[in-house]
């Protein structure tokens, strides 16, 4: 009999653990290189140790994140392939998009084009899209917003040619605000939450990089040169030593990517989101 009772308490203690485990939780993270570099520390030169996804796991344990990152991609690229990226059902969805939309010069378009479903022609347009299929595959799922960042003039470490000149100025005829703020007439639109990391002091366009290291016109010798002094001051990629050292990392450690310290912030306000939504419980 002590046999058989010491195998019903055993049985008993596991029926009460699996009883109290927390549900699982699935996010799935849909994004452009910011996410998608989570899960690829070697394309940052290991400059990055932990992205957002990981960093808000660790937070909030019982969620499990599917990494929905495309590297370059913009919102039409994610709404014209939307039926063959493999999204899958899940308790939360977040959309972290335009900051390519921006640079490559999509039409943001207006919230009538969101409202009217006009289709990957403008960006509000593609964000309709993206959330009419999150919907399709689960209704009931809490979708979170997030704002493009500010960018500081962006070259990538593992190859310089490929730069970009950062948000203090238009592209295209428009402004990376522009699209942060149509991110958040969406998220308003439908009463969703939106986590604004544009408008975040922290991640100010002061504070992308410490410094861009580049040669002084006048001597040819490198100086470091502090937001706004480095956006007139030339870069040749070909030539000149890669303007971004490991002390010139701030919060990007590219001017575009977030580093440790900015993936730091990006995870603190989506989690204070994801808990004010009830997300995981």
């Amino acid at each position: 009999m002590s046999l058989l009772r010491t195998w019903l308490v055993l049985i008993l203690v596991v029926l009460l653990v699996t009883a109290f485990k927390e549900k699982e939780t699935v996010w799935v993270a849909i994004g452009d290189s910011i996410t998608y570099l989570n899960d690829h520390p070697n394309e940052t030169g290991n400059r990055v140790t932990k992205g957002y996804l990981s960093r808000v796991v660790e937070e909030m344990p019982n969620l499990r994140y599917i990494n929905q990152g495309h590297n370059g991609w913009k919102s039409t690229d994610i709404a014209g392939k939307i039926e063959s990226l493999g999204l899958v059902k899940a308790d939360v969805y977040t959309v972290f998009l335009g900051t390519n939309d921006w640079w490559g010069g999509r039409p943001l378009g207006t919230l009538e084009d969101y409202k009217n479903n006009t289709g990957t022609g403008s960006v509000y347009g593609a964000f309709r899209i993206i959330i009419n299929k999150i919907r399709q595959l689960n209704a009931e799922a809490k979708i979170v917003l997030i704002t493009p960042m500010q960018r500081g003039d962006f070259v990538y470490l593992l190859n310089p040619t490929n730069n970009a000149y950062g948000s203090y100025k238009q592209k295209n005829g428009q402004w990376l605000e522009q699209f942060a703020n149509a991110v958040i007439d969406i998220a308003k639109a439908e009463k969703m939450p939106v986590v604004d990391l544009y408008h975040e002091k922290r991640l100010g366009l002061k504070k992308m990089v410490n410094f861009k290291r580049l040669k002084d016109t006048a001597t040819g010798q490198y100086k470091n040169y502090p937001y706004p002094l480095y956006t007139q001051i030339p870069f040749d990629p070909k030539n000149d030593e890669y303007p971004y050292p490991p002390e010139a990392i701030n919060m990007t450690y590219d001017g575009l990517h977030p580093s440790d310290k900015g993936n730091e912030i990006i995870a603190a306000k989506l989690v204070k989101v994801f808990k004010q939504a009830g997300v995981g419980k």
